[in-house]
């Protein structure tokens, strides 16, 4: 069965589901669209092959004028999307999460939220999703200590750019400013085969179906997505950070 994202807002009704599937032997496939847009596989492509070198952090935002809901609030309804990139991407896990946010248009309904993750390996990610900005941002920053890349879904030609800047260091030196250099070069802008993500994310649940596999955005990764989620929902409430059982997973 093909669903809409998230899966559940409940961590423990997400679990029942997945193991429902697995009992009867379903396919079960929350609709996490974004890991099918080609620029993200190119994307994917860019962090596994090194070229980042070590990716040290993610910055990412959503940000529109609407569309306004008054059942759900912003993390679940928009940052869904970042927390199930930012969990590819870094193939890592998630230990701690602090969620701050606001409720302007209808109370206990979060307009606007700023989310931080920490992950096991010191790596963490900051995801900023609101409806109440005037200007419609889909952007990620991934930074790594070798080169930089920039994913703009709102750009028409230039949806992923490689920045070849950072900084580098002396292996000999006599000063800090001597140790640690700024490094300024080229930026590479690859070519990304568009197809209509919706389609694609059809065409894998086909093809897992047919060939009797595990769908991509099923099974425990999507268990991971709800579990930093939940936490950010804890953590939105408490307005503390919240821990995430590195081991679950």
């Amino acid at each position: 069965m093909l669903v809409e994202k998230p899966l559940a807002q409940d961590l423990h009704v997400a679990e029942e589901l997945v193991q429902l599937a697995k009992d009867r032997n379903k396919k079960l496939m929350p609709g996490h669209l974004l890991l099918f847009h080609p620029a993200v596989q190119r994307l994917r492509e860019i962090v596994r092959s090194n070229t980042l070198g070590n990716v040290l952090y993610a910055h990412s935002q959503r940000l529109n004028l609407g569309r306004f809901r008054t059942f759900e609030n912003v993390l679940w309804s928009l940052a869904t999307h970042d927390v199930s990139l930012v969990l590819d991407l870094f193939q890592g896990h998630p230990v701690r999460v602090v969620a701050y946010g606001g409720s302007y248009l209808t109370k206990g309904v979060e307009d606007v939220v700023f989310l931080s993750i920490w992950f096991q390996d010191q790596r963490m990610a900051n995801i900023h999703v609101s409806w109440l900005d005037p200007h419609k941002v889909r952007q990620l920053t991934l930074v790594g200590d070798k080169k930089m890349v920039v994913f703009d879904d709102m750009s028409p030609t230039e949806k992923i750019r490689i920045l070849d800047q950072g900084f580098d260091r002396s292996p000999s030196f006599d000063a800090y400013r001597e140790f640690v250099s700024v490094r300024h070069g080229d930026i590479m802008v690859p070519h990304v085969e568009m197809k209509e993500p919706l389609m694609e994310q059809c065409r894998h649940f086909v093809e897992c179906i047919e060939q009797d596999q595990e769908p991509y955005t099923g099974g425990e990764s999507v268990l991971q997505v709800t579990r930093v989620l939940q936490a950010a929902e804890k953590s939105l409430r408490s307005r503390v950070p919240v821990a995430i059982d590195p081991d679950c997973g």
